[in-house]
């Protein structure tokens, strides 16, 4: 269809691209440079406001630039323990995958680093984590990039192609590392092309989905929806996250490992 997600998610990073670059844009400008109409600049403008992305003002908007750090940057003084957490959920993780296994993993760093971990089984990973290339891993695990346009700040990769790669493939279990997720929010991210990917690889798992995401991230809502979170099975984190946040999302439906550190 020629307004699918894929195409309204590709305008959309267009928009974001130049929001970053000028920090300040024209309606009438931006909406010939990308040559759509002067309207579907606006709409897109109050959605990226409603999502404190930006500031409008007659005519424009101004980019808001602390609305577009990244979730996997965690600040110095968490780095360490972030860091412990991702193995400990990524080794946890890879011990679900059965031999014989075709698994979704998405461009999360915690669910690349289940590579480390899958060994002495015939698995076949399907990933859009442009840093899966050279990541070292076990002969048996067959490693498909589902190709697509590079998202440059996370390495990633998105756009049409990679979700076309993706409609061709059933996973037998999927793994979604998340920017944050809530009972209410569900799972959302900071990059808008990758709730596309995130969507594709949800619905196309036969069997469980699985988020893997750090106690921190647990309650938080980023700029952009992947899924509700009553479209995973099982959420793993470490202990540590806020209690009332895991009761509601429990109380959704979803089972929720918490590992300890």
């Amino acid at each position: 269809m020629k307004n699918s997600k894929s195409v309204v998610f590709k305008r959309q990073q267009a928009l974001l691209k130049e929001l970053r670059e000028e920090k300040t844009i024209d309606v009438e400008t931006v909406a010939q440079k990308l040559n759509v109409s002067p309207t579907t600049i606006r709409r897109d403008l109050v959605m990226f406001e409603k999502q404190n992305l930006i500031e409008r003002f007659h005519g424009g908007a101004t980019l808001l630039e602390e609305s577009l750090r990244e979730e996997d940057n965690p600040t110095d003084n968490r780095e360490a323990e972030d860091r412990e957490q991702k193995h400990i959920i990524a080794r946890y993780a890879a011990e679900l995958v059965e031999d014989g296994d075709t698994i979704f993993i998405n461009s999360s760093s915690t669910a690349l680093l289940m590579l480390d971990y899958l060994k002495g089984k015939n698995v076949i990973v399907v990933t859009n984590n442009g840093f899966a290339v050279g990541h070292p891993h076990d002969p048996q695990v067959e490693i498909i990039m589902t190709g697509g346009e590079i998202y440059q700040r996370r390495k990633s990769l998105v756009g049409e192609f990679a979700l076309h790669t993706l409609t061709k493939i059933i996973a037998d279990k999927a793994f979604i590392g998340v920017g944050g997720i809530s009972a209410e929010g569900g799972i959302t991210t900071s990059v808008l092309p990758e709730t596309a990917v995130n969507e594709t690889m949800l619905r196309r798992c036969q069997g469980k989905r699985y988020v893997l995401a750090a106690n921190s991230k647990i309650g938080r809502e980023h700029n952009f929806h992947s899924a509700d979170v009553n479209q995973v099975n099982c959420l793993i984190t470490c202990k540590g996250a806020p209690s009332n946040e895991l009761d509601a999302i429990r109380h959704s439906g979803v089972d929720v490992v918490e590992l300890n550190l």
